[in-house]
């Protein structure tokens, strides 16, 4: 596999994606994640979303949810 040459500019960060950007690498509407964020799923300071972080939020929410 070659090796890609991406600027900074073009490099994705996922521990600080815009909710746009975290809906396309989850292939999830937009609002689903925003109505998440209103629900308490943790966000950056800037509001951006950490993949891993809200990964570990859902995951969360599931296990709460499969008592019920």
């Amino acid at each position: 596999m070659a090796e890609q040459n991406l600027t900074s500019a073009e490099r994705v960060n996922p521990a600080a994606l815009a909710v746009e950007d975290a809906a396309r690498a989850l292939n999830l509407p937009a609002d689903a994640i925003r109505q998440d964020i209103a629900q308490g799923a943790p966000t950056n300071a800037d509001g951006s979303v950490n993949l891993v972080h809200y990964a570990a939020w859902l995951n969360m929410r599931l296990k709460e949810n499969d008592g019920d």
